[in-house]
Formats: structure tokens, sequence, C-alpha cells
């Protein structure tokens, strides 16, 4: 509902004015943005600082015509001041509420020095690891990603958008950006309709309903047309069949890349199409006499509704009242209940690959730390801003705890030189126990930095299988933005964590987990695959006409089998690489700990239920460790048989929760038509159905230790 406030904007303002609501710039000093603020400009990037910010805040508020507040704009990604882990990282922790809270955290700091709107949360489901920006999302789960992304949501924007703790969210990539052909960021996408609903649109339409205030157009196109002139998509979709009522914001120069795309004659062409299919804000700046030549294009009624999105917007932000922030209230500095915040959330990321009992370490004796990481404090992770707050090193911290601590690297990230290596295991030798930190640098994941082989980088394998040749007993820690391919050390490792990067307090999470002062227990969010070769190799795909049972070893016999090995004939026309075992190296959801537990039988409230029904799901858990730890029981189901061909599996329901030694809890869940329904998409208009019929509920700690039950929809 506009209000009369911005009613009566409208009608006050010039067709100059309207434009100038509808773009922001990108980061020009401060006297030129004064300037452009003078000139109309609606809505600027951060500064950065209160100061400057209501610098220009007072600029547009008491020196234009009708004083109209700004939209301060940032990439407020996975902290402000604070860094918590990257997005990728959260996922794993398997806890929404973590993820609010790490969210709000970000909000209260990146408001208090005058942001009020942020480029977050990313929820594009991807399921290839090849592309940089799988480190600024969930995963490859429609269902985890919906979670995390309102999660997110919620706590950027709280209860209300006027707090001085809150600001506004932007859903991104809209659509289907996660998914670009080869893996490479900004390339096409080409998707199915059905595949576009189950899959791509629903965290958006997930975040949509959780109240965000923004939703941001991916450079991508989708079936041969860029998102940001997808009218079926941006207006369609988004607007009238889902209702969203804030505002559309392209991606950095997404307009002026229309040139590229070869689908506008010119930027005007560009701005005009953009508008009329579904664009509030324009990003990049086009210049005034550009978008006053578009005017004439754009439908009056279709600008008035975008000057309205975004002064409501603003209006929901409390702008008009208050356009101020209070400077002496900036928080510019991590304080120590923040710093712990982001440590638990480090700790809680941590994925348990595998482990022979090398970890968690001894206090005792002569600890190696090796490897790239050992004494690096590059944690931050992709999307950190230069003001946040540094990381410190792993081998300080555990000095810290009281470890008699020897660092020798070994080897750097990207060299291409072993002449450390050697020094490296004269030291492992020396020691009672080596702790190999690998991984990429965080300049390896996020935008623009898709890569081609997921090993690691540089000769940092090489430093492993030497170790490994030591004898000595050792873990690795890989600290990463992606999943990696690392089948050729895995099988040498007998403990391995994955600890992400993890931010300002990632060293001392690393620690806490390696010393055992806090659980491993997170979950893969994405499967890794073998090779590259496999991507993509998700979960929930779908089963084939021709699902294989085994996989392939490439020898003179299989390649010729044919028709001269009947008893492996129907073995050999299989979905399956002649070259790999069948499925990824760890598949999605994969995480243990180091507490034990047992599950019981799973139970349901009742065998069969109505299309609209819904069932109690429940499970009993026990610790049967002598430490407290934590397990996380995941939720899968199976459509036996369905009208489209459906994913063997798909994630519908989980929840990680803290277990004492020797107690048991039951788990329960609600599952309903939501949980076992679908888009059909093939009748012409998209429909959410649930069709009778046999599924089977499979439940436990990870996909392959679970259990099932059947439960019948009649």
């Amino acid at each position: 509902m506009t209000s009369e406030r911005v009613r009566r904007l409208i009608a006050e303002m010039t067709d100059a004015e309207k434009l100038g609501q509808l773009q922001i710039v990108f980061r020009p000093n401060r006297e030129d943005a004064a300037q452009l603020v003078r000139e109309g400009l609606g809505s600027v990037f951060w500064p950065p600082s209160a100061s400057a910010t209501n610098d220009l805040q007072r600029v547009a508020v008491e020196e234009t015509r009708l004083g109209i507040p700004l939209l301060v704009g940032l990439d407020v990604i996975h902290g402000q001041r604070t860094i918590g882990p990257v997005p990728l990282a959260q996922a794993a922790t398997f806890d929404p509420a973590l993820v609010e809270e790490l969210a709000a955290l970000a909000a209260a700091e990146a408001r208090s020095g005058g942001v009020n709107w942020t480029f977050s949360p990313m929820v594009d489901v991807s399921r290839d690891p090849r592309w940089g920006r799988v480190v600024e999302g969930f995963g490859e789960d429609v269902h985890l990603t919906a979670v995390m992304g309102r999660a997110m949501v919620r706590g950027y924007q709280g209860d209300d958008l006027s707090s001085s703790t809150a600001i506004a969210a932007t859903a991104k990539h809209f659509v289907a950006y996660g998914q670009p052909e080869g893996g490479r960021d900004y390339n096409a996408v080409d998707v199915s309709e059905h595949r576009l609903r189950n899959v791509y649109l629903e965290p958006f339409r997930a975040v949509v309903a959780e109240g965000a205030a923004s939703v941001m157009a991916a450079f991508n196109t989708v079936a041969g047309v860029p998102m940001h002139i997808n009218r079926r998509l941006l207006t369609d979709v988004l607007k009238e069949e889902w209702g969203f009522d804030g505002v559309v914001v392209g991606d950095a120069d997404g307009v002026r890349n229309l040139l590229s795309h070869g689908v506008a004659e010119d930027l005007a062409d560009a701005v005009a199409q953009s508008f009329r299919a579904g664009l509030d804000i324009e990003m990049g700046g086009a210049p005034g006499d550009v978008a006053q030549s578009a005017l004439g294009r754009i439908d009056r009624s279709r600008l008035d509704d975008a000057v309205a999105r975004v002064l409501t917007l603003k209006e929901r932000l409390g702008l008009f009242e208050h356009p101020y922030t209070d400077e002496s209230a900036e928080r510019t500095e991590p304080t120590v209940e923040s710093r712990a915040l982001a440590r638990r959330a480090a700790a809680r990321s941590a994925v348990l690959l595998k482990n022979d009992g090398m970890l968690p370490l001894r206090r005792r004796g002569r600890v190696l730390l090796t490897g790239p990481y050992a004494e690096s404090t590059d944690h931050l992770g992709a999307w950190t801003q230069f003001f946040a707050a540094g990381a410190g090193s792993v081998a300080d911290e555990l000095r810290a705890h009281g470890v008699d601590v020897t660092a020798v690297p070994g080897v750097d990230f990207l060299d291409d030189v072993d002449a450390g290596i050697e020094d490296a295991v004269a030291a492992a030798r020396a020691s009672d126990a080596v702790v190999l930190l690998v991984g990429e640098p965080s300049a390896l994941s996020g935008e623009a930095a898709s890569r081609s082989d997921l090993r690691l980088p540089g000769r940092q394998e090489e430093l492993i299988l030497a170790i490994a040749e030591t004898g000595v007993p050792f873990a690795v820690v890989l600290v990463t933005g992606r999943p990696l391919v690392v089948s050729d050390w895995i099988d040498a490792a007998p403990s391995v964590v994955v600890a992400w990067h993890g931010g300002t307090e990632a060293a001392a999470a690393i620690a806490d987990v390696l010393l055992g002062d806090e659980e491993p227990a997170g979950r893969l969010p994405m499967s890794w695959p073998r090779s590259v070769g496999q991507i993509p190799i998700d979960y929930a795909h779908e089963n084939t006409g021709r699902p294989a049972s085994v996989g392939g070893t490439l020898t003179a016999e299989v390649a010729d089998v044919g028709l001269h090995g009947p008893d492996n004939l129907q073995e050999k026309f299989t979905s399956k690489y002649l070259d790999l075992d069948l499925g990824p190296q760890f598949s999605f959801g994969h995480g243990s700990g180091y507490a034990a537990f047992t599950h019981g039988e799973p139970r349901l409230s009742a065998p069969e239920i109505p299309a609209d029904g819904e069932v109690r799901l429940e499970i009993d858990v026990t610790d049967t460790s002598d430490r407290t730890g934590d397990e996380v029981v995941q939720v899968y189901v199976e459509d036996l048989v369905a009208s489209i061909a459906p994913p063997v599996r798909r994630l519908v329901a989980f929840e990680r929760r803290t277990i004492r030694a020797g107690a048991t809890s039951t788990f329960a869940f609600d599952i309903g038509g939501e949980q076992l329904g679908f888009w059909a998409t093939d009748a012409g208009t998209p429909t959410f159905v649930v069709e009778p019929g046999l599924f089977r509920l499979h439940v436990g700690p990870t996909l392959a230790a679970s259990q099932s039950v059947e439960l019948r929809v009649r």
C-alpha cells in the first residue's frame, strides 16, 4: 500500500527527480557524490563512515527541493567490522538460528555507520564448484538455501526496518545465476521451466515470503533472455504472481551489459528495456541525458511504480524521520561479544570429513604446523571490506593454548616451488604430530574467480603426500571457499577437517576444533567431486532410465565387454563414468564430529495421510560417547512413483542439536504437502501439486547413514 506521503512526493516530482531516485552510482569521491545528490541521485554506496554518510544525507535532505533521504548501499555479505564465516560455511553449520544471529550482528554494525541497504543474501542454488561465487551462497540444496536465506533476511531486517540495528536485505541474483555453463562466471544459463520452478526459483520465493526488501537481477541470460530485461520473471512471476512489493535493483552495470549481450541498440535502449521489464533501480549510473532519452520509452505508470517502490523502502527504513546516524555510536571495531559469536560460528561451520582418532589433538608433545595456512592470516574470505577486522594465525592461537608448536609452511599457496618440502619433512620427523593447514587463498573464490582445476593449488598436495610418507601421525585442515577435488591424497590422510574461510576469529576457531574444545559437527552444503569431469554431481539428481549400481574401472576388459560379456551387459549400459567410482568423493550432508551417536528406528504418527494432511516423524538419538556433542538429523523424501521423473532424494527438514554424553534426545519433524509436493509445469500455468502414492522418508545423520520409513498419500 502506497502511503499518502509517497503519493504526494510523486505528484510533486519532475521527471529528472524521478529518474534520480532510480539510480545508484559506483563510489564517486565525496565531492562528486555530493554534487550528484544535489542533482537528484537517490541512492549511494557507503562513503564509508557515519560522518561522511551524514554529510551526504544532509545534502539530500537540506539542499534538494523535496528533501528525500538516501538509500545507502554496501555489500555486507558476511560481516561489516566483525567478519563471520563465508556464507557457504554458514550453510555448513546447519544452524539457521546462528545464521540469523550473524546477520543481525552485521546489520547492527553496518547501520551504526549509516548503511541501510545490503546486497545480500545470495540465494542462488549452485551445483558447480568451479563457479567462484559458491562461496557467497548456501550450496547445492533448495531447502537448505531457502532456510538459510530466510534466516539471513530475518537477521538483517529484524522486526522493524526503521530500527537503528536493521538494514534492508537484497535477495540475489534473480535467477539461476548459480548454474552458468562451464561454471564460468557471467555465462549463459539454459534451464527447463521444470527445473527453474523446482530448484532455482524456490529459495527466492521463500525469502520474498519472509519479507526481503529488495531483489537483485542477475547478470545471466535465461533461455536467451538477459535477466535485466526478463519481464516474465521480473514482473509476471516476482511482482505479480508472488506479490513482491519491494525494489528490484540491477547488478553492477547489468543494464550496460545488455549492449554486450547484443539485445540493445544503445544505452538508452538498454535502460528503457530494463525498466519496462520490471527493474526499479539501475546500478552503475547511466548519464542523465541517456536516462532522459530513455524516459519517453517507459510507460508513465511503470515509472511511477518504480519511484513509489523506492520511496516506500526509504519510508520503511524510517529515513524520512531519522535520516542521520549517531556518529558517536558508530561501531568501528569488533567487541568481545561479537568476536565470541564469530568464533563460535566458525567452529560450528567446521566439517569433519574423516577421523581415525588423530583428532582432537593431545595438548602434550611437539606439534608441527605446515602448509601455507600454518602462519597465514588470510582467513577472512571473499567479499570483505578494507575496514574489516583481520584474523590471526593458527600457530599463534595454538601457542596461546600452551601447545608446543613449530611452524614450517613448506610451500606457498600458488608457487610452483617445492624447496621447503624437505624442511617440513625434517621438522615432521622431529615432531609427535603434524597438522597440515592447506587450501585456497581468499582471492581464489568469489566473483570472477572461476576455476577449471579444483585440486589444491601450487605444491600443496605434494606436501601432504610427503608428510604421509614420514609415518608421523597427522591431520589435514582444509581452508577453502568451495568444494575441492581431494582424490589424489585423501586416502593417505588419517583425519581431515574442512574449516572454510572462517572470518575474523577463524584461527581461534580452528585451534578450538583441533584441541576438542569445539565440535566439528557441521555438514557439507555441497558435494565434493572425485574429479572436475563429474560436475555437476549433486545428490538430488534424477535416477535416469539406466541407473548404475557400481562405478567403472577403465580396463581393456571393461571397454570391450560389449556383447562378449552377457553377464555384464546390463551393468555395461548404465549411467556412469568408466574411469570413476560412482558418486562424489563426499556427498552433500556428509560429516560427523568427535562425539558418537546411535539412532533409534524412525516412527510416523500415521502410515497414511490425505494430500492436505500432515504427519509427525520422530527419531530418538543417543550420545553414546563420553563427551557432549552435536548431531545433525536430516530428513530426505523419495517419491517412488510420480508424474515426472523425481530426484532420487530431496532434503525437506533438518535440525542440529547438542546432546549430553549418555543422554537421549527425540527429534521431531512435521511432514506434509510442502515437503512432499512439487511444481508441475507441463500444463501451462505452473501449479504446486501433491500427488497420491507411496513416499519413503530417509532420516539420519547423513544420507548414507539414514534409515527409512514409508508414508502413503491418498
